[in-house]
C-alpha cells in the first residue's frame, strides 16, 4: 500500500467516526431547540460558515462566483448532505448510533453497486459479482445483529 492509499484511508476513518458522533450531536441540538429542522439548519449554517471562511483563506473564493456557470443538478449535492443530516438527528434516538450508521452504509453500498455498474457520473464500469452482493449482504446482517 502506498502511502497516499493510508492516508485517504485514515481520513475517510476519521470521517465516518465524526459522523457518526454528529448524529447524536445534532440530535441533542434539536431537543436544546425543540425542532428537529431547525437543528439541521443551525449545523449546516456553522458548517457553510467553517467552509466559507477555509475557502477565502485558502485563495479560493473568486471560484464560488463560477457557481453561475455549471449546470443546475450540480447544485443539488447540498440537498443530500440536508436529507442527510435531519434523518440521522431525527433517527438516532430511535435507532441508536449503531443502527443508524449501518443502515447509512447499507444505503450508501446499493446506491454504490448501481453507479458502479452503471459508470454514473463518467466512473468506470464495475459489474456486479457474487463477492460485491456478499459484501452488501453482510452489512445488511449487520444492521440485524445491531438490534439484537
Amino acid at each position: 500500500m502506498n502511502n497516499q492509499f493510508i492516508v485517504a484511508a485514515l481520513a475517510l476513518v476519521g470521517t465516518g467516526v465524526l459522523v457518526a458522533i454528529q448524529a447524536p450531536i445534532n440530535a441533542a441540538l434539536g431537543r436544546a431547540i425543540g425542532s428537529p429542522v431547525g437543528a439541521a439548519t443551525i449545523s449546516f449554517g456553522v458548517g457553510f460558515i467553517l467552509l466559507l471562511a477555509i475557502t477565502l483563506l485558502i485563495g479560493d473564493g473568486p471560484r464560488l462566483l463560477r457557481v453561475g456557470a455549471v449546470p443546475i443538478w450540480l447544485l443539488i449535492g447540498g440537498t443530500m448532505g440536508a436529507a442527510f443530516v435531519f434523518a440521522s438527528l431525527w433517527a438516532v434516538p430511535i435507532l441508536g448510533v449503531l443502527t443508524m450508521t449501518t443502515l447509512v452504509i447499507l444505503g450508501q453500498l446499493i446506491a454504490a453497486l448501481a453507479l458502479d455498474y452503471f459508470g454514473a457520473f463518467g466512473l468506470t464500469q464495475i459489474s456486479i459479482s457474487p463477492t460485491r452482493l456478499m459484501a452488501v449482504g453482510l452489512v445488511a446482517a449487520g444492521v440485524v445483529l445491531s438490534r439484537l
